[in-house]
């Protein structure tokens, strides 16, 4: 056995595989095991077992090896067992000598390991206690911490050194608790030991860690902990133990207590004061450390228990950081845990003091209602985990008592209840509740809640709150019903509640709110009761049969439209979802009839996006991976395809792109699977499944179904295809090409490569073409992705490459910007080539030899150092030709193409593989120094003080004298006079050629590029600022790109890196002076990108003086800022130009986890100087400093380390905002805007006064502490201001600031009473504010009143409010003081009802006695111009009847009633008249209640009827009444027609509407009005006439009779003519959606009538029309048109019966059915002779080519992009045409009665054919790059032309057919 056990060994160490060597030392144990007495004495085994240990050791802590290493040493039998632990010491004592500080790592792990893996039998005490008196622990700590002081700078080391650190904590933590469980106490705990030394040392580096603020928050963190481990393990009696940590975090020195060796050793802790954080770790410390349970600490542990709690609570208003802030809330969430563990004792004192109704708890809700919308997730999460603790420790208190009438739980729900539903905190507290009291408590009070919280979810930031609420509470309503509930009866109950509103929304709701829903909702519902997924479907399904017949203005409701789903469409989502998550099998429903293929397509095909997602996604996604895709279910795919790749929508492209590569991945998975099955199938097996699917056959379906995707998606790719298709084709393409290209030993199902020929490589590369990149990086991956076989063929005619190659190059220098993207796309693509050097490069660069040479390296970077040799040799020769004329080059040879095209090859370099160092260093040095020239050449025109205008486009002299003084500033390196003379040069470009031709021959190819016809160049403004910006940005990524690409070479000696670290310090000191420097906002925002990418390698290389960098250019820029010099060039205008992107740049460069020093210290410069304490100080360092802060608080990737600073943020804008000098004043605002952002979060609504991005005031106020006697102190200044008995106009800067401020916090019901921070002290200088002569402030003074007031308050201020407005008696009567009165008593009264949700006895006493008062004040609503009033929904029939007998008198006193006495305008009459108008409304609302009407008081009668009806407000002189009256009714119209208001009332009030209607349609001359009245019009026709009487063909008779009339023939050509010119492409929106309407309303009784109403060619006119609107580029024009053909669709199926027709369908569907029904048309009306040759017209098109041809040799506009075409696609027109022309014409055998017409059209499209041949041949090679537009016009022509003939040839052939002989 020994000697097995050596070759064991042996073998073992030889093997190289880790998995076999496992399977070998598990060998070793049955070895062992039989090993007798004498073995242990045999000097083999003793060797065996050292190697073994030594084995251990050396192995890393990750190594699966070192588990299986300590099993086998675990399971020593017992003779060995001394042998194995003296090996195993010895290994460790020779660790433990170990002396390197990096290499104390490994040690520490294995000290770790040792203590987790080894059993006692191993881990002797007495080995652990040598570890710990041995120096090394106590050495590690020691020595770390001075190396990471000496590192300081180097953040990767410090990084390294702090996890080490903390292992080195962690580790003496796991030895003290191993020694406790198995030392005896004496040993422990005798002063004089060893141990007790080693103890106290560790005690005391613990201490110092916990003080030492420079280090990482997780070592302070540990090092509490280790120190009350420590302490606990040491102090004696350990009962006192407790109050010696009390006494430490309550900040008592007790020194006469403490023992001698605690006050020696942690001497800092008892003397000196705390710091905030440290008393944090202490009290987690305390926390995670100290036994709570079974009261083993008695009363001095409750106390200490209580002590941590009260400090935590101070400590949360002092810890703002966010990080320190994260740490708090998981330590008050540890506390709760500890509270739970110590109620566990039954203490009756500590039940007391956390009860639920104690202050201790009170305080601790306090802290969860203020951070449950703190912005840090982690913060979040904790206090929703405290929240819960809470309400389990109130419960854990009250135990045996009914939750459900205890009155903290009750309170807490009537409190949360009544909070608003956009408090994110609400949600995640209700959840908690429900788990205590159960939902059917929670809904006992409100039915309505599951309603209310899905209408909160159409907010994407709300509704997985919401979603994780609902799953709470039906999860737990469901087990209520089935623990309560025997029956399954419940099930219908529980569906009504869950299931039917849910259902309701999915079918009406808008888009977002459906879409997270289906996201959020749904799928948990379908988890928690998978069965109701079939009530879903019954409940759809029957929606869909009760509407099947009707017509098509009653289908929608299951159809759906663009804006809602219908059932149709939530049908499809509830199916997507459920077989998305395993609950539905697809072919099991479609073969049991319960969806039909036709409802699918409908689907796939919808006008609404989403449905058309739900329907592909029910397609693609299933819950298995390797689910077979059916036949089926392709077809439909290909379908899909057909008819949805041109969407406008990204994020619908991303979606269908998403979906098809899971149905491909589906396709391979499943393919895999299928394949295995049909090899281990036998022949008989196959025999035998002969009736079923062959597995092979189902393999070559998936072949040919990816084959036909493929063929669709390159005919996607035709030439004017869309961008939005292009994307899609090419997006697919790329995941088919990912997907199938299986890794060798699997088989290949479907592969590309063999759907790919040179044609389609040839349509790829032409992709590069199209102007927006997504496309052009889309197709180049796609090539890549591509076997190099077939470039191989492509490239074999030299001459393409050729030809690509001189694209690429004439277009790297072209004045377009866009055009040098395409170059650099097309050197990428061209550098894989291996003959690209001789084929090209040798025509314009000389022949490098070494290059050659050198075989190893690869030849893309051959190519690549080729391709940037002669890019770099042109733009060093334009760079000089640039310094004679800026103008020329701008106009002529603008060299930012050039360095964006090496920038693109050097950005898909290898550039750890580089085999060619010496070309590539020379190449690097050459590259920098280009940079510089250029940018020095460029860079005056981006720096001057006005870089946009350098070139005068008049020749007066006042322009003249502003250009010398523009050039004097700028000092431009121009030589020449064109700045001074010319704006247009001639002949001067062509002789610069020349010249520079014969400078350098072979290295110029700038003459071939621009040739003859760029003789006359005319030079714009635009053109030089153009060229000189993007100049600057080209150079900037460059320089970035060199830094970023090489960052460890930087760090490496000269010798082996590409770039030196002086050229990175070059670099960085290059941005720096460009950054300070340009005016020009792109050259700045670029050249900032490229810094950032330097400041990102600088952080983590080693070289210490490049680490020091930041630091330094940090400290400069600042002092600069500081300094005020006059000669400082920094610009002061322009929000400080680059200055903050330089500091930007420079702090984001800190590690994120890092203690941020940098921004610490920038803060505190620029706060200083943002609010300077000296108003002499100068202005200029101020507008730096806020201009810089405002960029700091709008960047993201500062993130929460920026908030502490908000505060001071807010007052120094506040302060500037009072500066005389406006520059100060313009970024204070700007600084404002940014900090309210930061802190209330992006502005997500158009309404100012939305409930989103606000906060509760104690929020606000416990987050900025020190806002709230800043904010107090300048609103009472304000105040004093704003409150002069003058009647001047005096206005405080800052009250709009202020006033925003408050604005935008509100009230909440949780708001308690432990809070130190009182609201009231603002109530009195706000109300103050409302009397202010700007109306504005007055509103806003009203709207920040409300979160200052408490809700049980409200009554009170409101009624001391009203007592406050005068009597009318009162001499002075101000105006403004009353109205800003009036809304400060308006906006606290709608506060007040919409909190109160639950009605009670308080809330009914308040309201009647604020009635009473107002009732008081009525004489001012008689003369006051403007008066508010918010009548109460809560009605009281009979105590608020003398509060309407007054309204009504105000109302019978009005103008409206005794008419306008004023015979010219009054001031706010308007607004006095619309005011007295919503009133008379609100009155006559209340009119139609059921217990007005049905009560026989007679004052009740009296007041039921009003002095003023609504027909008398339709009658008013005034619009603004007019127009509040029709929307009232409109209101009203529409709550009847949805039954939410009883029709009996409406009906009362709409007498003889319909009359008065159509009176004021023929004379009302506003606009608005005439609108409403139409409005209301079509819903009173609607309502009363469909709904009520049940008449159901209306709709069929209405719009006929219009044509009753006798209408002239030449009246109805002029009106098809009118429509006509409707439609053209020219017009406006809203002109195109009134044409799409007139359009349909027809299409019933004259588009697709039997007869020709308007005649053959008037009706196609019309179609046309239809077929126009269905291309516009605008998505409603489209969806509007494609109502036209849901109508004929309608009618065709109401024709037809039962047949399933598309209805709802999208704009490239819609055209496709148009084409097809105006075929059957023709057939129909016996007119397809006479239709077919005006659809050969269409099919021809009638653009002029010769006038295309002309105007296009014409120079385009700088930024022109020629036809960018972004829907409209002339060749799918074609073809769908051509489709159904072709169909009609072999159908039919079409006989066309006139044959001249025929060949007319064939000689007109034969002519037009050779115009497009001799055109093609005309343009210069390549011209898909060239001339790309003109390439593009005559290729979508070439192919309707042979379309056309094609059509034309074939019904010529029918005709030979039929007369037996062609005519002669």
């Amino acid at each position: 056995e020994e000697q097995n056990l050596a070759s064991l060994l042996l073998h073992c160490g030889q093997l190289n595989n880790g998995i076999q060597q496992i399977q070998c030392i598990k060998q070793i144990m049955p070895l062992v095991k039989m090993m007798d007495q004498n073995s242990a004495c045999d000097p083999m085994v003793k060797a065996c077992l050292d190697i073994l240990g030594e084995t251990y050791f050396s192995l890393g802590v990750k190594n699966p090896l070192k588990k299986v290493l300590a099993s086998s040493l675990n399971g020593l039998p017992e003779q060995l067992m001394p042998l194995g632990v003296q090996s195993f010491v010895c290994c460790l004592r020779e660790e433990l000598k170990t002396t390197d500080i990096y290499l104390y790592r490994k040690v520490l792990d294995n000290l770790a390991s040792c203590m987790e893996d080894f059993s006692l039998g191993m881990m002797k005490s007495n080995i652990l206690s040598s570890v710990l008196t041995c120096s090394f622990l106590q050495k590690s700590l020691l020595d770390i911490q001075e190396e990471n002081r000496q590192s300081r700078g180097n953040r990767v080391v410090q990084t390294q050194l702090m996890h080490d650190l903390l292992m080195a904590i962690k580790v003496s933590m796991m030895l003290v608790q191993k020694l406790q469980e198995n030392i005896q106490g004496s040993l422990w705990k005798n002063h004089e030991s060893c141990i007790w030394q080693s103890m106290c040392s560790l005690l005391k580096s613990s201490i110092s860690f916990l003080m030492d603020e420079t280090l990482l928050q997780t070592v302070q963190t540990t090092s509490g902990l280790a120190f009350i481990l420590f302490t606990k393990a040491m102090y004696e009696p350990a009962e006192e133990l407790p109050s010696l940590v009390s006494d430490l975090l309550l900040g008592l020195k007790k020194h006469a207590g403490m023992p001698a060796w605690f006050v020696s050793n942690c001497g800092t802790l008892c003397t000196e004061e705390l710091s905030d954080s440290v008393l944090l770790f202490l009290c987690h410390g305390a926390l995670a450390m100290l036994d709570w349970k079974n009261r083993s600490m008695g009363e001095s542990g409750e106390k200490l228990l209580l002590d941590i709690a009260s400090v935590l609570l101070s400590l949360s208003s002092e810890l703002k950081e966010s990080s320190m802030a994260i740490c708090l809330s998981r330590t008050v969430a540890v506390w709760t845990n500890s509270a739970l563990a110590a109620l566990i004792s039954d203490s009756p004192g500590l039940k007391i003091k956390l009860n639920g109704n104690s202050e201790v708890i009170g305080k601790l809700l306090e802290y969860v209602y203020t951070h449950w919308e703190h912005p840090l997730d982690v913060v979040r999460h904790q206090t929703k985990l405290i929240f819960r603790n809470l309400l389990q420790i109130h419960q854990t208190i009250v135990t045996g008592c009914n939750l459900k009438s205890d009155p903290f739980f009750a309170r807490l729900t009537k409190h949360l209840l009544s909070l608003e539903w956009h408090v994110k905190g609400k949600y995640a507290s209700l959840g908690c509740l429900v788990e205590c009291v159960g939902t059917e408590s929670i809904l006992q009070l409100d039915r309505t809640i599951p309603g209310q919280i899905l209408d909160m979810m159409n907010d994407q930031s709300l509704a997985p709150y919401a979603s994780d609420l609902l799953e709470t509470m039906f999860t737990n309503h469901k087990v209520q019903f089935t623990s309560s509930c025997k029956e399954s009866s419940w099930i219908d109950q529980w569906h009504d509640i869950w299931v039917s509103p849910l259902l309701l929304i999915l079918c009406e709701g808008n888009h977002d709110q459906t879409t997270y829903i289906i996201d959020y909702y749904l799928p948990k519902l379908l988890r928690c009761s998978p069965d109701s997924l079939s009530y879903m479907m019954r409940i759809l399904q029957a929606s869909a049969d009760a509407n099947l017949g009707c017509n098509y203005c009653c289908i929608s409701f299951f159809s759906g439209s663009c804006s809602t789903r219908g059932a149709l469409g939530a049908l499809m989502a509830c199916l997507r979802t459920a077989r998305a998550h395993g609950h539905l099998e697809l072919s099991s429903i479609m073969s049991n009839g319960l969806v039909s293929t036709e409802c699918i397509k409908q689907g796939l095909v919808h006008q609404h996006n989403q449905v058309c997602i739900d329907a592909l996604g029910l397609l693609c996604e299933t819950h298995r991976s390797t689910e077979v895709v059916s036949e089926e279910e392709m077809q439909l795919i290909l379908f899909f395809l057909e008819y949805n790749l041109n969407s406008q929508s990204p994020s619908v492209r991303q979606q269908i792109c998403s979906l098809l590569r899971k149905l491909f991945c589906r396709i391979q998975e499943s393919s895999q699977v299928l394949y295995k099955l049909e090899q281990n199938k036998t022949k008989q097996e196959l025999l035998e499944d002969s009736t079923k699917r062959h597995p092979s056959g189902i393999l070559q379906q998936y072949n040919d179904f990816m084959s036909s995707v493929c063929d669709r998606l390159f005919e996607a790719l035709f030439p004017g295809s869309s961008h939005s298709t292009r994307f899609s084709a090419l997006t697919i393409l790329g995941s088919v090409a990912e997907i199938f290209s299986v890794p060798k030993g699997q088989v290949h199902i479907f592969k590309l490569d063999q759907e790919i020929d040179s044609t389609r490589v040839q349509t790829l590369i032409q992709c590069f073409a199209s102007t927006f990149e997504e496309v052009k990086v889309l197709a180049f991956e796609l090539l890549m992705k591509l076997d190099t076989v077939l470039f191989c063929v492509f490239f074999q005619d030299s001459e393409n490459v050729d030809l690509l190659f001189q694209a690429a190059v004439d277009l790297s220098t072209s004045t377009k910007p866009y055009d040098c993207v395409t170059a650099s796309y097309l050197l990428n693509f061209l550098v894989y080539h291996k003959e690209l050097q001789h084929i090209c490069l040798g025509k314009w660069i000389e022949h490098s030899p070494q290059t050659d040479e050198n075989t190893s390296a690869s030849t893309m970077e051959k190519n690549t150092l080729a391709v940037i040799k002669l890019l770099l040799v042109n733009v060093e020769e334009e760079i000089f030709q640039a310094k004679k004329s800026l103008l020329q080059a701008a106009a002529s040879f603008p060299m930012y193409g050039r360095v964006h095209c090496i920038t693109g090859a050097l950005q898909q370099l290898p550039f750890n593989n580089l085999m060619l160092m010496t070309e590539w260093k020379q190449m690097v040095a050459r590259l920098i120094l280009m940079s510089y020239e250029l940018s020095a050449v460029v860079s005056p025109v981006v720096q001057s003080s006005s870089p946009e205008g350098l070139i005068p486009m008049d020749n007066d002299s006042e322009m003249a004298d502003r250009l010398q003084m523009i050039l004097h500033e700028i000092q431009p390196q121009d030589t020449n006079d064109y700045f001074m003379q010319a704006k247009i040069l001639k002949e001067h470009c062509k002789i610069e050629s020349e010249k520079l031709a014969v400078r350098k021959p072979m290295e110029n190819i700038c003459t071939e590029m621009r040739g003859k016809e760029r003789q006359m160049c005319d030079v714009t403004a635009q053109m030089v600022l153009v060229c000189c910006w993007r100049s600057m940005k080209e150079v900037s990524l460059l320089l970035g790109t060199l830094c970023k690409l090489l960052p460890t070479q930087a760090a490496s000696e000269p010798s082996h890196g590409l770039i030196t670290v002086d050229q990175v310090k070059n670099i960085g000191d290059y941005f720096k002076h460009h950054l300070l420097q340009s005016r020009h906002r792109g050259a700045f925002e670029l050249a900032y990108a490229g810094f950032v990418q330097l400041t990102e390698m600088l952080s983590r290389c080693n070289s210490r003086s490049l680490r020091k960098m930041p630091e330094q250019w940090l400290s400069c820029v600042l002092e600069e800022i500081k300094s005020c010099d006059p000669s400082s060039t920094l610009c002061a205008t322009r929000r400080s130009a680059g200055i903050p992107f330089y500091i930007q740049a420079l702090l984001a460069s800190e590690p994120k986890k890092s203690k941020t020093d940098l921004l610490k210290m920038t803060m505190k410069e620029l706060l200083s100087l943002a609010a300077p304490l000296n108003e002499s100080s100068s202005v200029i360092p101020q507008v730096h400093a806020l201009n810089i802060l405002r960029a700091l608080f709008r960047d993201t990737r500062l993130g929460e380390n920026i908030m502490p600073y908000v505060a001071d943020g807010i007052q120094a804008a506040i302060l500037g905002f009072m500066s005389p000098v406006w520059a100060v004043r313009n970024s204070s605002t700007l600084l404002f805007s940014a900090l309210i952002t930061r802190i209330f979060g992006v502005k997500r609504e158009k309404d100012e006064n939305s409930k989103k991005n606000r906060m509760t005031g104690r929020e606000f106020f416990s987050r900025f502490p020190s806002l709230y006697p800043f904010l107090l102190k300048q609103l009472e200044v304000v105040a004093n201001t704003s409150n002069s008995e003058a009647e001047e106009l005096k206005i405080h800067p800052s009250l709009f600031l202020l006033l925003l401020i408050l604005g935008k916090l509100y009230p909440s019901p949780m708001d308690g009473t432990y809070s130190a921070l009182s609201m009231a002290p603002f109530v009195p200088f706000i109300i103050r504010c409302g009397h202010s002569p700007v109306y504005r402030s007055r509103e806003m003074s009203g709207r920040a009143l409300v979160p200052f007031v408490m809700v049980n308050e409200v009554p009170h201020t409101v009624m001391s409010l009203l007592r406050g407005l005068p009597d009318c008696t009162s001499p002075c009567i101000r105006q403004n003081n009353i109205h800003g009165t009036l809304l400060q008593v308006f906006h606290l009264l709608q506060s007040y009802l919409e909190s109160k949700q639950f009605v009670d006895s308080d809330f009914q006493q308040g309201l009647g006695d604020i009635i009473t008062c107002i009732g008081t004040k009525l004489w001012l609503a008689k003369r006051l111009l403007i008066y508010r009033l918010k009548a109460s929904k809560n009605n009281q029939p009979l105590k608020g009847f003398k509060f309407w007998e007054e309204m009504n008198r105000v109302i019978s006193d009005s103008e409206l009633m005794t008419g306008v006495p004023y015979s010219s305008a009054v001031p706010g009459l308007t607004q006095y008249l619309q005011s007295i108008t919503k009133l008379v409304i609100s009155v006559l609302s209340v009119t139609t209640g059921a217990d007005i009407r049905s009560s026989s008081s007679p004052v009740v009668k009296k007041i039921a009827k009003p002095p003023l009806s609504i027909v008398h407000l339709l009658h008013s002189e005034f619009h603004e009444v007019r127009l509040l009256a029709l929307e009232a009714v409109l209101l009203w119209l529409k709550q009847a027609n949805a039954k939410q208001i009883a029709e009996e009332g409406v009906l009362c009030l709409l007498v003889d509407l319909e009359g008065i209607l159509l009176t004021m349609a023929l004379k009302e001359k506003n606009l608005e009005c005439f609108y409403k009245v139409g409005e209301c019009y079509l819903i009173d026709v609607w309502y009363f006439n469909v709904m009520v009487t049940n008449s159901t063909e209306w709709y069929s008779i209405l719009l006929p009779c219009i044509f009753c009339f006798q209408i002239s023939e030449e009246v109805l050509k002029k009106w098809v003519q009118q429509i006509i010119s409707f439609c053209g492409d020219e017009q406006q929106t809203e002109m195109l959606l009134a044409a799409a309407e007139v359009l349909k309303s027809i299409t019933p009784f004259l588009l697709i009538n039997e007869k020709l109403i308007l005649g053959l060619s008037d009706t196609l006119a019309m179609w046309k029309c239809v077929i126009l609107l269905l291309q516009n580029e605008d998505l409603v024009v489209r969806d509007a048109a494609a109502e036209v053909i849901q109508v004929a669709q309608s009618q065709k199926k109401s024709s037809k019966g039962t047949e399933f027709a598309l209805r709802i369908v999208n704009a490239p569907m819609a055209l496709d059915l148009a084409f097809g029904t105006l075929c059957e048309l023709l057939q129909l009306w016996g007119e397809a002779g006479a239709g077919v040759p005006i659809l050969l017209e269409w099919l021809l098109g009638d653009s002029d080519l010769r006038q295309g041809s002309e105007t296009s040799e014409e120079d385009d506009n700088l930024f022109d992009k020629g036809e960018v075409n972004f829907w409209e696609e002339k060749l799918t027109n074609v073809r769908q045409l051509s489709k159904h022309l072709l169909r009609l014409v072999q159908v039919t055998h079409l006989t066309l009665p006139d044959q001249g017409e025929l060949n007319r059209l064939s000689r007109r499209a034969q002519d037009r054919a050779q115009l497009v041949a001799r055109l093609l041949r005309a343009l210069p090679p390549t011209p898909e790059f060239s001339k790309t537009s003109e390439f593009t016009k005559l290729a979508i022509q070439n192919e309707r032309i042979s379309v056309c003939l094609k059509i034309i040839n074939l019904l010529k052939s029918d005709e030979i057919c039929k007369n037996g002989s062609p005519k002669k």
